[in-house]
């Protein structure tokens, strides 16, 4: 993926956790064309690579605008942003890229943002306003104090905006059986945000027609992941790894990930989060059973792909074969 410098322009500190970061470019012209959904993926260190969506205006590419959430346990991403960058640094960014696009052909949009993950749905509003799309957006947080983006999202939302503050008891917030039972003629349904928030989503959506419910876990999903294979630490097993295109075999020991063994052997995957929920690591497969452990990846992708940044082979499989 191609690489470019971007200056740091402004940063503003939206709530206690969550500062907003705008960008322009290294020359002071016009940035790369993107569609709402869009995120860039941060090239901070040889292997911390952060993924962050855009927020701004999709049509103004005087700069990209995102907001990073100060994530104590995360993989370091974030608290580079906020404790390393500063206002005229320059830094070396990939894309714009875009797995959680607008559907085309939707009659509506039904938005559901958690936290920060109102972060690529703020850019959607804008452009569902400038074109008269039909959307309405469910924005989650914990108080209004830790709404990142309030004015604006009032602003680009007006009257078609609910507020769920919660107080930090998930069920004292948005009740999704009621606002997700009856799917409208042509309904497209955007989730982001944390774990949480987008599994139980996504089952009271279960009924919605197929292809409708669109996703993209924002939060950090480390910290399931890694409890996950805690919890499961007893299957973990070695196994191999066939790269077809080259014919080389590596074994994947219990205390590294596939991409870990791949970069340990120069080869180059690309990746972002490497926590299994931003799609850059989708990797073909070609033989093997997978324990998937990924956010990212839908049914029918899990048939011939795996996200190699966190997956495994299955119990009692000894050998994947990876489309590399």
């Amino acid at each position: 993926m191609a690489e470019m410098q971007l200056k740091v322009a402004d940063i503003q500190q939206l709530t206690a956790g969550i500062k907003k970061f705008e960008f322009v470019a290294e020359d002071g012209g016009d940035l790369p064309e993107w569609q709402a959904g869009a995120h860039l993926i941060f090239v901070l260190d040889t292997h911390l690579h952060n993924s962050y969506s855009l927020s701004s205006d999709p049509t103004d590419l005087s700069k990209y605008v995102t907001a990073v959430l100060r994530e104590e346990n995360g993989a370091g991403g974030s608290k580079h942003m906020h404790d390393k960058v500063s206002v005229g640094d320059m830094l070396t960014v990939q894309g714009p890229s875009n797995n959680f696009p607008l559907a085309d052909d939707a009659a509506s949009h039904l938005l559901i943002a958690g936290g920060i993950g109102i972060t690529p749905m703020l850019a959607m509003g804008r452009h569902l306003k400038a074109t008269g799309g039909n959307v309405h957006l469910h924005y989650c947080s914990k108080s209004p104090e830790e709404t990142a983006y309030m004015d604006e999202v009032k602003a680009v939302f007006g009257d078609n905006l609910t507020f769920h503050h919660d107080g930090g008891d998930p069920a004292n917030g948005i009740k999704l059986n009621e606002v997700l039972k009856r799917p409208g003629d042509g309904a497209h349904l955007y989730i982001c945000g944390p774990t949480g928030l987008l599994n139980a989503a996504r089952g009271a959506a279960g009924h919605w027609p197929d292809g409708s419910v669109h996703f993209e876990l924002f939060a950090s999903a480390k910290a399931p992941v890694e409890a996950a294979q805690a919890a499961d630490a007893d299957g973990d097993h070695a196994f191999e790894i066939e790269l077809k295109v080259t014919g080389k075999t590596f074994t994947v020991p219990t205390d590294k990930t596939i991409m870990e063994v791949l970069w340990d052997n120069d080869v180059e995957v690309m990746y972002a989060c490497e926590e299994g929920w931003c799609g850059n690591c989708k990797t073909g497969l070609l033989g093997g059973d997978v324990d998937h452990r990924d956010e990212y990846l839908d049914d029918a992708e899990r048939e011939n792909h795996i996200q190699v940044c966190c997956s495994r082979a299955a119990p009692g499989e000894t050998k994947l074969i990876l489309d590399i």
